[in-house]
């Protein structure tokens, strides 16, 4: 019992500290993924979507920090009931999000590592096994310190999370996963490899043979069956290949733009996902970077998921000298966590990206 505590004591430390790190890499990108819980759609828990980006840098936070209590063995019983509590609570809206199809992608690593929803609920009834362990075995985990010097450890790691939560919110994650990171070309992110899997099939076909219903399945051919034919149920039963960039596009009066100007040797976008919720007072400093770089021979657009009438009022107010763009508010996330941002691309190559704190640092 000894042996196997001391190796779910490392297990689960380690992978609380990783996941933890990775979401703690981009806090807003995990709140969007709470906001997705909480929706009307899923946990039906509304009130609780504008502190969605509180309650995500607190849960990571303290992902981090029981994962590095369990490694030290500091406060045993408080952090292994806090495990208890938090991979059971956990597995619960893994098996609830892959039962009804909900949440199709937990974020439970970021976008480091994409889970599907029932991979998901398998990591956490395998986590939850070793935390049972480590409850059972509490006895068995030992300080590697002395009080004094764990107690310092520990508010180490607590300031050490809070300082980067404070520089990844305030500025751009530190690591980007997404496939709209520097140096990506959102044209390459979009094309299916001829050679690429597709998807699979089945057909319920459904007959009246002499009075009585009778279902045939196949994966597409139509059967050979003497009589009525009453209608088909079809069911998607493997996925094929989805490019990594699947529902881009920049549409102005219903039609999609996008790849004439993803052809434009230069380019910057302004991206505001909601210009409701946009920091109104960057838009005065947006005015001035987007007429130097007009001036400098960049085609300027704007894109966001708000209505022309919001966006009008927004050109108005802050004599902006671009039109605005439609893009799925989803994919207008994924590209930037900053609202607005601004990205400079090349034929599609996004060579610029920036947050709105750092606007001042664009090369134009």
């Amino acid at each position: 019992m000894r042996y196997l505590v001391w190796f779910s004591r490392v297990f689960v430390g380690v992978l609380f500290i990783i996941s933890g790190l990775i979401k703690l890499n981009d806090p807003v990108g995990f709140s969007f993924k709470l906001e997705e819980y909480f929706s009307q759609g899923v946990l039906d828990l509304p009130f609780l979507m504008p502190l969605a980006l509180g309650i995500s840098i607190f849960v990571v936070i303290l992902e981090v920090v029981l994962g590095v209590f369990l490694l030290l063995g500091f406060k045993p019983r408080f952090t292994v009931w806090s495990l208890l509590l938090m991979i059971v609570f956990f597995t619960f809206l893994t098996f609830y999000s892959a039962y009804f199809n909900k949440v199709t992608d937990c974020g439970c690593f970021g976008d480091a590592i994409k889970l599907t929803p029932w991979e998901s609920f398998t990591k956490d009834i395998i986590l939850l096994v070793f935390v049972l362990i480590l409850f059972k075995g509490q006895r068995f985990i030992k300080p590697l310190f002395q009080t004094r010097t764990s107690w310092i450890l520990a508010g180490i790691t607590v300031l050490a999370c809070a300082i980067f939560a404070n520089h990844v919110l305030n500025h751009l994650p530190s690591v980007d996963f997404r496939p709209y990171k520097i140096g990506a070309n959102i044209q390459e992110g979009m094309s299916v490899p001829e050679d690429a899997p597709k998807p699979i099939y089945e057909y319920a076909w459904q007959f009246k043979v002499n009075g009585e219903d009778k279902v045939v399945v196949t994966n597409g051919e139509y059967p050979s069956v003497d009589g009525e034919f009453v209608g088909v149920e079809t069911t998607e039963i493997q996925k094929g290949y989805e490019p990594p960039i699947h529902d881009f596009t920049i549409e102005q009066n219903g039609e999609d733009l996008s790849a004439q100007l993803l052809e434009e040797d230069k380019l910057v976008m302004v991206i505001a996902y909601d210009l409701a919720k946009s920091n109104q007072e960057v838009f005065e400093d947006v005015a001035v970077v987007t007429k130097k770089a007009a001036s400098n021979g960049y085609k300027v657009i704007g894109m966001s998921a708000s209505s022309i009438d919001r966006a009008n009022a927004i050109r108005e107010e802050h004599d902006l000298d671009f039109d605005f763009y439609f893009t799925d508010e989803t994919a207008l996330k994924t590209i930037v966590r900053s609202n607005p941002a601004i990205l400079v691309l090349e034929r599609g190559t996004i060579q610029q990206k920036v947050h709105y704190n750092d606007i001042d640092k664009l090369k134009l």
